[in-house]
C-alpha cells in the first residue's frame, strides 16, 4: 500500500489539473506560452501518475483495468474480473 501522503499529493494534482483545464486550452490555442508559464506546475496533465486504485502502486500498472499487475492477478484468479481466465496451453 502507498503512502497516504502520496495518494493526496495526486488527489492534490488532479483537481489542479481539473481547475485550470479550460484556462490551459485557451492558452495553447492562442499560443500564449507566457501565460502558460504563470499557471502552477501541477496545473500540466503530464505530472500526474496513474496509481493502482486498489494499492496505490504506481508501476506496473494496467490503464484497461486501472489497478496495478500485482491486484490485477489477484482479481483476475479469484475471478472478480469478468471475462479474464487463466489461460494454459
Amino acid at each position: 500500500m502507498a503512502k497516504a501522503s502520496w495518494l493526496e499529493r495526486e488527489k492534490k494534482k488532479r483537481a489542479t489539473v481539473l481547475k485550470y483545464a479550460k484556462l490551459r486550452a485557451e492558452l495553447k490555442a492562442k499560443g500564449d506560452y507566457a501565460g502558460l508559464i504563470k499557471l502552477p506546475k501541477n496545473a500540466s496533465p503530464v505530472r500526474v501518475t496513474n496509481r493502482c486504485s486498489m494499492s496505490g502502486r504506481r508501476h506496473g500498472f494496467i490503464r484497461k483495468f486501472g489497478c496495478s499487475r500485482l491486484t490485477f492477478r489477484e482479481l483476475a484468479l479469484n475471478g472478480l474480473i469478468p471475462g479474464v481466465t487463466k489461460s494454459s496451453w
